[in-house]
C-alpha cells in the first residue's frame, strides 16, 4: 500500500487509502493512521523526517493495519530516537508488540506509550482535537481544528490609543471591555473573522448509520480500504 501524505491545508481530499500521513500546518510532528508494510519507506519519499513521528493510530488489529509497525519502531530505534512515541490501538496491541520484541530479542531506546482507543476525545492537541467512534470492533475517527482567531488589526488598535501589553492579546480573542466611564471596547472590531476550521471524517462505509450523515454533512471524508 502506498502512503499518502494528505495536507490538512488542502481543500480537496485527492485520494483515500488504507494508511496515510498526516503533516499538521502549526507544528513539525507527522502522525500515521495505520502502519501497512513498508511504510517507513513511503514516508522517505514524501521527504519527511521520520524522526518527527510523535504518534501513530490504529483503528483495529488487522494484520493489513500493524504489518509495518515492528519494522517502522525498529528504524526509530536504529536511528537514535530517543524521544518517546505514543500509539493509539486498541489494548490487544500491547501483547502484539510484546511478544515481537521477544522473538527479536530487541529493546527500543525510546519510550513506547500506548493508549487504549475508546469512544470520545483521544487526542486533545491545542490546534487539533481527535475522536474516535467504536463500530463493530473497529475505530473510526473525526479530526477537527480548533477555531483560530482572526488577524488582529494593530494600527485600529493604536488609532484608537490602546497602549501595547496584555490588553491586546485578550483583544485578539475576542474579548469585549466595558471601562468606567460606560465606554465598551469590542474585541471582534479589532481583529479580522476567525477560521472555524476544518472537520476531516476517517469512515470505513458511508452506508450504515444515522452517526455518519450526521458528521460528515459538513466535513471532508476518507474511508479506510
Amino acid at each position: 500500500m502506498i502512503l499518502r501524505y494528505l495536507d490538512l491545508n488542502a481543500s480537496v481530499l485527492k485520494k483515500n487509502n488504507i494508511s496515510f500521513l498526516i503533516k499538521l500546518p502549526t507544528i513539525k510532528d507527522t502522525w500515521i493512521f495505520n502502519c501497512t508494510e513498508g511504510c517507513q519507506f513511503n514516508i522517505f519519499n514524501q521527504s519527511f523526517k521520520i524522526n518527527n513521528l510523535s504518534k501513530i493510530i490504529i483503528p483495529n488489529l488487522h494484520i493489513l493495519n500493524i504489518s509495518g509497525l515492528l519494522g517502522l519502531l525498529s528504524t526509530l530505534n536504529l536511528i537514535g530516537r530517543i524521544k518517546s512515541l505514543h500509539i493509539y490501538a486498541p489494548i490487544d496491541l500491547k501483547y502484539y508488540l510484546d511478544l515481537g520484541k521477544k522473538y527479536s530479542r530487541t529493546n527500543f531506546s525510546y519510550m513506547i506509550y500506548i493508549h487504549v482507543l475508546k469512544t470520545g476525545l483521544i487526542i486533545n492537541h491545542y490546534s487539533h482535537r481527535i475522536y474516535a467512534f467504536n463500530y463493530f470492533d473497529r475505530y473510526e475517527f473525526i479530526i477537527m481544528q480548533v477555531e483560530q482567531h482572526g488577524t488582529f488589526y494593530l494600527n485600529k488598535a493604536r488609532s484608537n490609543y490602546l497602549a501595547p501589553g496584555p490588553l491586546y492579546g485578550k483583544l485578539k480573542k475576542g474579548l469585549s471591555f466595558l471601562l468606567p466611564d460606560g465606554f465598551i471596547i469590542d474585541g471582534y472590531r479589532f481583529t479580522d473573522i476567525n477560521f472555524l476550521g476544518y472537520q476531516i471524517c476517517l469512515l470505513y462505509s458511508y452506508f450504515y448509520i444515522r452517526k455518519v450523515y450526521e458528521n460528515t454533512c459538513s466535513s471532508r471524508v476518507i474511508l479506510f480500504s
